[in-house]
């Protein structure tokens, strides 16, 4: 029994061979068009997958909730753009280029994420 190709699907032997079943009732319960919507995407979270996790986390979310939220994400900037400038001024002192002086800042924001200051 020979087998051909279509448009619509396999024609020939195919449609015998599924359980008896009829080719063209086959292909009648089949839709010949699937609508796909977009898809939903939800929106991102602005969290740290180590939150909790880490040797300093625990003083970071004590800190956190002792002088609040505001006042701690203030105080967090700061440590970051001071961590960045002493980074800055070691790769001048060392002659590294931009390059290598983004590499180790975000070294150093991956430490930072282990160690649970990020938390």
């Amino acid at each position: 029994m020979a087998t051909s190709i279509s448009a619509t699907g396999f024609t020939g032997g195919f449609g015998s061979s599924i359980g008896g079943e009829d080719y063209a009732m086959l292909v009648k319960s089949v839709p010949s068009h699937v609508r796909v919507g977009k898809p939903v995407r939800l929106a991102p979270m602005m969290k740290n997958v180590n939150e909790g996790k880490g040797l300093f986390a625990p003083i970071v979310v004590i800190t956190r909730q002792v002088a609040g939220k505001k006042r701690f994400n203030q105080l967090r900037g700061k440590a970051i753009a001071l961590h960045s400038q002493v980074i800055t001024e070691f790769c001048r002192a060392i002659g590294a280029d931009p390059k290598q002086r983004q590499g180790l800042i975000r070294l150093a924001k991956k430490n930072g994420e282990r160690l649970g200051f990020l938390a």
